[in-house]
Order: structure tokens, then C-alpha cells, then sequence
């Protein structure tokens, strides 16, 4: 039989591993907005120590499996746990994906002030926070405001490009630095599908029910 403390000692890597990932998109973005190539650096060395943390909570999932055999909402909860660590550590690959994009923008001049990049960041820090929050609680409400929240990511990204589309076709000189702010916002669009993916994994582990490919209004 599986006993408390290991699910709690799970819950800690989970969380631990999830503090790494929100800190990993803060500093991803402000090596950016701040033009600060060592805290690019910083990111970008930093996923070897989100992937270790993947790999132990995979391994202390595995253990518990092959020990205890749990049951019923015990073992959605570990499957749970493995699938989440799955979703930050791509979170994790996408903030380093941001901060390669600033290593190169920031050789070149500014385009345009970064406003809707950093606000996209702070909804996506948000939305992988209370992920795990909802995760660690068991707070459905906060699960499914979460996947709610990623249509403003949606928003913000379509914004992003239709801006960067008018500077590129009135100056053909900025369509690099263009394209590579578009591939940010992308990027940042896809952790918050991370984030999202992670919502409906609470959602199952809590009620039972798998709601992926459902519209929010049917969840």
C-alpha cells in the first residue's frame, strides 16, 4: 500500500521541478526586453538542471508503481505526476528556445518595444503557477480558469503578428528581426498550451474525465 508521505514527497518534486520552469520563462523573456545575453546564457545552461528533475520524478513514479501497485486515485495520481513533469519540461525546452532568439535579436537593433511579449510572459508564469496549484490542491475552478486564460494567449499572439506583418511590409530590412519576435510569441503561445495541458490532467485526476479536444463550454 502506497503511504502518504511518498505522495507528498512527490508533490515536492513536482513543485520544486514547476519553480525551476516559471523562473526559467521569466528570465527567458527578460533576457530579451533587457538585452542581457549572460541571463540568456543563464536559461539556457539552466535546462540541464529541469531535465535531471524530470528524470526524477519519472524514476520516483516508476518506484512507486513497481513497490505498491496503487489503485484508483492514487494511481491516476502518479500517471498524473509523470504526465505533468512531461508538459514543464517542454515548457522548460520553449523558454530556452526563447532565450537562443534573444542571443540574436540582441546583436541587432531594437525593432519596436517589447509590451506584448512581457505581458505574455507574466499570463503564461501565471497559468504554469496555478497549474500546479490546481494540481497540488485539487482545485478544479482553478484548473478550468486556466484553459480559459489560453484564449488570451491566442489573442495576444495573432496581435503580435499582425503588428509585425505592418512593419515588415512597409520596411523589408526588419523581416528578420520580425520573424524571430514572432517565433517568441509562438513560443510563449505553446507553453501556455503546456500549461493548458496540464489543467486538463488535474481536471481527469480530480473527476475522472477526460476532456481533451473539448470546448471550454462543454467541460
Amino acid at each position: 500500500m502506497i503511504k502518504a508521505k511518498e505522495l507528498e514527497h512527490l508533490k515536492e518534486l513536482v513543485v520544486k521541478m514547476s519553480i525551476h520552469v516559471e523562473t526559467a520563462i521569466k528570465d527567458a523573456v527578460n533576457s530579451l526586453v533587457e538585452r542581457d545575453d549572460d541571463l540568456a546564457g543563464k536559461v539556457i545552461y539552466g535546462d540541464q538542471l529541469i531535465n535531471a528533475h524530470d528524470v526524477q520524478v519519472d524514476e520516483e513514479c516508476i518506484r512507486i508503481l513497481a513497490l505498491t501497485q496503487p489503485m484508483a486515485q492514487d494511481l491516476r495520481f502518479i500517471t498524473t505526476a509523470m504526465k505533468i513533469t512531461t508538459d514543464l519540461e517542454r515548457i522548460a525546452d520553449n523558454a530556452v528556445n526563447i532565450a537562443e532568439r534573444a542571443l540574436e535579436l540582441n546583436k541587432e537593433p531594437l525593432l519596436k518595444p517589447y509590451i506584448d511579449i512581457p505581458r505574455m510572459s507574466r499570463i503564461s508564469q501565471s497559468m504554469v503557477r496555478d497549474s500546479i496549484d490546481a494540481f497540488i490542491n485539487g482545485n478544479i475552478e482553478l484548473a478550468k480558469n486556466i484553459i480559459m486564460t489560453d484564449d488570451i494567449m491566442d489573442d495576444l499572439t495573432e496581435k503580435i503578428w499582425k503588428e509585425l506583418m505592418g512593419i515588415m511590409t512597409s520596411d523589408p530590412a526588419t523581416i528578420t528581426r520580425a520573424v524571430k519576435i514572432s517565433y517568441v510569441s509562438k513560443y510563449l503561445e505553446r507553453i501556455a498550451d503546456h500549461a493548458t495541458n496540464i489543467a486538463e490532467d488535474v481536471i481527469y485526476l480530480i473527476g475522472g474525465k477526460i476532456i481533451r479536444h473539448m470546448e471550454p463550454d462543454q467541460i
